[in-house]
């Protein structure tokens, strides 16, 4: 969970820079890149560690530790619809399958940021309550 916040507060501080800026400084965009998988593998790590402590059932993938959270209440169900697609997010970054879509990620930064947030108080929430 610290590196979760860690990586959190790097990209608020980088969601503040302009597109213009951001992509054209090659460190900077590197350091979101990153910072955003990074963000994204603790998501999954966590998940994945909750869903093996609890004797959940077993992932398929890596969108199904998601899946699994909201199913079992350890996130809204509804909040684990809307970030489902975090996983493929992640994979998008560290394969570069196309190329990065800059837009794209900087949107992800402007408005998903959030959500991942939003993870973050869910797990402590849930942490909390279920003392694990």
């Amino acid at each position: 969970m610290k590196r979760l916040e860690k990586t959190l507060q790097i990209l608020q501080q980088s969601s503040k820079v302009p597109f213009e800026d951001l992509t054209s400084n090659d460190v900077l965009l590197s350091a979101v890149e990153r910072n955003l998988q990074v963000a994204i593998e603790c998501i999954l790590d966590i998940g994945n560690h909750i869903i093996a402590e609890k004797g959940f059932e077993t992932p398929e993938d890596n969108e199904d530790i998601i899946r699994i959270l909201g199913d079992e209440a350890v996130i809204p169900s509804d909040f684990a619809r809307r970030i489902k697609g975090i996983a493929g997010f992640r994979n998008i970054l560290i394969h570069e399958y196309t190329g990065i879509d800059y837009g794209l990620l900087y949107n992800f930064l402007l408005y998903r940021l959030n959500d991942l947030r939003e993870f973050a108080k869910h797990i402590s929430t849930y942490l909390e309550r279920d003392k694990i």
